[in-house]
């Protein structure tokens, strides 16, 4: 059976599949495809991985390879209509020659790339972001966020070495008008594949801590339109849209909008502008106070000089009216002195005649009266020597009987009378002071002194 079995070397074998696919493949093919690798080698050459995928899965894998001749051809043709470079992860229209190599096996040698076909691709996700966008309602959702009158506090979103952030902040710290902005800076990558993620990451933490700051601003260097897709993503986009703060833009192109500029609250050409419109705030609040500030001090200037114009009128006229009303005060002053003087005069002289008549009228009456009086002091005195005398006999009679009962009530008339008084310890008997069985007591009579003890007593009820 060995002698039968036909044997080919691994060379005759890819040098067949080779020859086979070179008679079959002879044309040039164009090709739709997403790069998803650019392998890009120092020596020039590059070796892109090409996928197709369905519902963000591959479902078609192939080498690619692009010699540098024709790499340097097809990235400057790309970057003039596309405005950035190939890269990763773009969808592209490649005219490819199917190739085989014993050693290096299938791939697709590229030749061109229709650089409108990807900017009809970028396009198209613009598009797609934009309706998006637009269909949720949050389109325009930062843009209705209110401004805030004076934007001092800013977090800035850019790479720490853009050449942008550099300009901005020279525009803002040496305006010449002295105003002060605090800023800072949470560092992100502002192109390429990875400038999604890490902006979108540098909003979140900004969100954690925006009772901190009022505007936050994404600036990045000028130049050419290189790397400007990102700013079409979705995620990025709504990020932006969705965000709490007002978010200014300054990432340095003048044609193709963006959609993450379209959907911030302002945005500007340049980094230079942007923070020119942020000093412009200043000045539209502080301009009109100094106007208003030069035209109140104009104003109460020549307000005060009308109202001393005023003043000092209105003083003389006072004055004057003042002289007038005094003199006519004075002459009325004296016309009234003298018809006082009269007056007071003819009433006193009336007043001297009155008194003289009173005078003897009360010297008749006081003489009349004071006989009178005379006459009843001395009947009242008569009666009241009648009287006092009665009194002092009644008086006198009821001394003597109050001596008499005073004499009735001596205990020495009491004892006399058969009577004696009994005393315990010293004390009279009473109420409060009673002897009990065995106890001595004393007994006084109207001649003799007991000493005594008590053998019995009894209540007077129970005898």
């Amino acid at each position: 059976m060995s002698s039968e079995r036909q044997i080919f070397t691994l060379k005759q074998v890819v040098s067949s599949i080779r020859k086979t696919i070179e008679e079959r493949y002879k044309q040039l093919y164009w090709v739709k495809a997403e790069m998803h690798k650019l392998n890009l080698y120092p020596s020039g050459h590059a070796f892109p991985e090409l996928v197709q995928k369905e519902d963000d899965k591959i479902v078609a894998q192939i080498g690619g390879a692009i010699w540098k001749q024709n790499f340097q051809r097809i990235n400057k043709q790309f970057v003039d209509v596309v405005k950035e470079p190939l890269k990763e992860g773009t969808n592209l229209l490649l005219q490819v020659k199917i190739t085989y190599s014993e050693t290096f096996g299938l791939s697709l040698q590229i030749l061109d790339i229709d650089p409108s076909f990807t900017l009809g691709e970028l396009q198209r996700e613009r598009e797609e972001t934009l309706k998006r966008l637009q269909k949720e309602g949050i389109l325009n959702a930062n843009q209705r966020l209110n401004f805030p009158l004076l934007p001092q506090r800013i977090a800035i979103v850019s790479a720490d070495t853009s050449k942008g952030l550099s300009d901005f902040m020279k525009v803002l710290d040496n305006n010449p008008w002295g105003y002060r902005f605090f800023s800072m800076l949470f560092p992100a990558y502002l192109q390429g594949d990875v400038a999604v993620s890490s902006i979108v990451e540098q909003l979140k933490k900004i969100e954690k801590v925006k009772h901190h700051f009022d505007v936050v601003v994404i600036v990045r260097g000028g130049g050419a339109e290189v790397g400007m897709s990102c700013y079409n993503h979705y995620e990025l986009c709504k990020a932006i849209a969705t965000f709490p703060l007002p978010i200014l833009s300054g990432i340095g192109h003048s044609t193709n909008m963006t959609v993450a500029e379209m959907v911030a609250f302002r945005n500007a050409i340049t980094p230079t502008e942007l923070a020119d419109f942020l000093i412009q705030t200043f000045h539209n609040f502080s301009v009109p106070i100094t106007d208003a500030r030069k035209l109140l001090r104009a104003s109460s200037e020549r307000l005060i000089a009308l109202n001393k114009q005023h003043f000092e009128s209105t003083a003389k006229q006072v004055r004057q009216h003042a002289e007038l009303y005094l003199e006519r005060k004075k002459s009325h002053l004296m016309r009234t002195a003298e018809i006082m003087r009269k007056a007071v005069q003819h009433s006193l002289n009336f007043q001297h005649t009155n008194l003289a008549m009173t005078k003897s009228s009360i010297f008749t009456l006081s003489n009349t009266w004071t006989e009178r009086s005379l006459e009843k002091i001395a009947l009242v005195f008569q009666q009241l020597h009648r009287a006092v005398s009665r009194k002092l006999e009644q008086d006198k009679q009821m001394v003597k009987h109050m001596e008499d009962l005073s004499r009735m009530l001596d205990p020495q008339l009491v004892l006399k009378r058969g009577f004696s008084i009994t005393r315990l310890n010293g004390r009279i008997i009473s109420e409060g002071n009673m002897p009990e069985k065995g106890e001595s007591i004393s007994i006084e009579t109207f001649e003799e002194h007991f000493s005594a003890k008590l053998i019995d007593k009894k209540k007077k009820e129970d005898i």
